[in-house]
C-alpha cells in the first residue's frame, strides 16, 4: 500500500516540499472546503442524473460530512494507510452505486476552483507582494493543492475502474453460467445479484427466461395434447380405412351380382317375349281348329242320319276332349305362373299335341265305323260341337295366357332397365368408394406422419428442464404401433 502511494508521488513529482505547501494550506482549505461543497451538492440537486443518487438533504449532507473529513486528510499531505483506505472507499461507492466518472470529475472540477480561489483570496499581502517578484513561489501552493487534488480523484477513479472492472468480470462469469446451463437446456438457472449496473440486464434476462419456460411448458402441453388427438385420428382413419375398404368389396360384389341380375332379367324378358310369339301361333291354330271344326260339323249334319250307330267312338271323343280341356287349363296354369319363362306351357303343348293324335286315331276308328254304321253320326255332330266349344275354351284361356306373358315381358324389360340404372348407379358408388378408401388411407399415413413429428417435439421440449432441475415438460407419449408403419416410438421422462 505504500509502496503503491509513493510510485504515485514520484510520477507526479509530488516531493516533500510540495507536501509542505500543501500543509500550510491546510487552514485556508478547511475554512474554503465547505463552501466548495456546498457549491458541488447545489449543483448536483440541479442536474437529474446526480440528484438520483440521493435520497433527501439529510442524505446529501451526510455525504457532504464524509467529504470534508476526507479533505481533511488531503490537506494534510499525509498520504498514509488511512488516507489511502479513505481514498479506495470513497471509489468503491461511487463504483457500487454506479457514479460515472464524468460526475465525479466534474465534482472535482469545482472543488478544486473554490480551493484555488480560495487560497488565492486568502493568501496575506505581503506574501503577494513578494509573489510579484517571484511568481512562480506564489503558485506552489495552489499546484500543491492542485497536484493533491489530482492524487485523490486518480486514486478514487482506480478503484472505482477496478471495482467497475470486477463487477463487469463477476457478471460476465455468471451470465456465463447460467448461458451455458442455457446451452443445456436448464432452464432452471436464472441471475440473481448482478452489481446495481447490470440490473436491466438480471430483470431482462430473467424476465426472457421466465418467457421461454412458459413457451417450452406450453409447447410441451400442447404436443401432449396433440399426441392425444393425433393417435385418435390415426385409430379414426385406420377403423375409417377398414370400413371402407369392407364396403368397397361390399359394393363390388353387390355390383357384380346386379350385373347378373341385370343379364338373367334381359334373358326371362327375351324368353317371354319368344313364348308370347308362341302364344300367337297358338291362338291361329286353336282358330283354325275351330274353323275345321265349324266344317265337320256341316259335313255331318249332311250325314247326321247316317252317324247314330259310332255311340261308342264318340264316347272315345268325348274322353280325349275332355282330357284335351284338362291339360289346356293345366297349361293355363301353368303359363299363369311363368316358371322358367313358360316352360310348363310347353310341356303342356307336347300333351296337347299327343292327345290331338289319340284325337285322330279315334276318328279313323269312328271313319272306319261311320262306314257301318253311318246312322250314328249325329251323335258324332253333337261331339264335335262340344269340341268347337272346348276349342273356344282354349282359345280364351291361350288368349289371357297371352295377355298374362306380354305383361310379364313388358314388366321384365322395364325390371331390366330399371335393374341397368342400378348397375351403374352401384358401380359409380363402387368408384367412388375405391376413391374414398384411397384417400382415407392417404390420411391414416398423414396422421401416422403427424403422430412421429408430434414425438420428435416431444424429446425436443423433454431436453430442457425447469423448475426444481427436473424434467417438468408434461409429457408422455405412448408407444405408437400403426399397420403401416414399421418400429414404434416411445418417449420416456429422463
Amino acid at each position: 500500500m505504500a509502496d503503491q502511494i509513493r510510485s504515485r508521488l514520484q510520477f507526479m513529482e509530488f516531493d516533500d516540499t510540495q507536501r509542505d505547501k500543501l500543509r500550510t494550506a491546510q487552514p485556508v482549505v478547511r475554512k474554503v472546503i465547505g463552501s466548495a461543497l456546498d457549491r458541488f451538492y447545489n449543483r448536483a440537486k440541479q442536474t437529474p442524473e446526480t440528484a438520483a443518487f440521493f435520497d433527501n438533504q439529510a442524505h446529501m449532507d451526510k455525504a457532504k460530512a464524509a467529504q470534508e473529513k476526507h479533505w481533511s486528510h488531503v490537506a494534510n499531505a499525509d498520504f498514509d494507510s488511512t488516507y489511502y483506505d479513505s481514498a479506495r472507499r470513497i471509489g468503491a461507492t461511487h463504483a457500487r452505486i454506479g457514479l460515472e466518472p464524468r460526475w465525479y470529475v466534474g465534482s472535482y472540477a469545482i472543488v478544486i476552483e473554490e480551493l484555488v480561489h480560495g487560497v488565492a483570496r486568502r493568501t496575506p499581502l505581503w506574501k503577494r507582494v513578494l509573489a510579484l517578484f517571484n511568481p512562480s513561489a506564489a503558485h506552489d501552493t495552489s499546484l500543491a493543492l492542485i497536484k493533491g487534488a489530482l492524487l485523490d480523484m486518480e486514486l478514487s477513479l482506480s478503484v472505482y475502474f477496478e471495482e467497475a472492472s470486477a463487477s463487469r468480470e463477476a457478471a460476465v462469469a455468471q451470465l456465463d453460467t447460467v448461458l451455458a446451463a442455457l446451452s443445456e437446456g436448464d432452464l432452471t438457472r436464472s441471475l440473481t445479484g448482478m452489481p446495481d449496473s447490470f440490473a436491466g440486464l438480471e430483470r431482462s434476462y430473467n424476465g426472457a427466461l421466465g418467457k421461454i419456460r412458459e413457451m417450452i411448458a406450453a409447447v410441451a402441453e400442447g404436443t401432449s395434447r396433440i399426441d392425444s388427438s393425433v393417435q385418435e385420428i390415426a385409430q379414426a382413419s385406420e377403423d375409417l380405412a377398414r370400413r371402407t375398404e369392407s364396403n368397397a368389396s361390399s359394393l363390388e360384389e353387390t355390383s357384380a351380382a346386379i350385373t347378373q341380375m341385370d343379364g338373367r332379367l334381359r334373358t326371362s324378358a327375351e324368353a317371354s317375349q319368344s313364348t308370347v310369339q308362341r302364344a300367337d301361333q297358338t291362338i291361329a291354330t286353336v282358330a283354325s281348329g275351330r274353323s275345321i271344326a265349324d266344317q265337320a260339323v256341316g259335313a255331318m249334319t249332311r250325314v247326321a242320319d247316317s252317324t247314330e250307330g259310332i255311340d261308342g267312338v264318340i264316347e272315345g271323343l268325348d274322353k280325349i276332349a275332355f282330357q284335351t280341356r284338362v291339360l289346356a287349363m293345366n297349361a293355363a296354369v301353368e303359363a299363369g305362373r311363368a316358371g322358367e319363362a313358360g316352360r310348363g306351357f310347353a310341356v303342356v303343348a307336347d300333351l296337347v299335341s299327343a292327345l290331338a293324335m289319340r284325337a285322330e286315331e279315334e276318328a279313323g276308328q269312328a271313319r272306319e265305323q261311320l262306314t257301318a254304321i253311318q246312322t250314328d253320326i249325329g251323335t258324332a255332330v253333337d261331339m264335335v260341337k262340344r269340341v268347337d266349344g272346348a276349342l273356344s275354351d282354349i282359345a280364351q284361356d291361350v288368349d289371357q295366357v297371352h295377355e298374362l306373358l306380354g305383361s310379364m315381358a313388358a314388366d321384365n324389360t322395364a325390371q331390366a332397365g330399371t335393374i341397368g340404372e342400378i348397375s351403374s348407379a352401384v358401380s359409380t358408388m363402387d368408384t367412388s368408394t375405391q376413391q374414398n378408401a384411397a384417400m382415407v388411407e392417404q390420411t391414416s399415413a398423414s396422421a401416422r406422419n403427424l403422430a412421429d413429428e408430434v414425438g420428435t417435439l416431444a424429446e425436443l421440449t423433454k431436453a430442457f428442464r425447469l423448475e426444481g432441475g427436473k424434467d417438468q415438460v408434461p409429457m408422455a407419449v405412448a408407444a405408437r404401433s400403426f399397420p403401416a408403419v414399421a418400429g414404434t416410438a416411445s418417449l420416456r421422462p429422463n
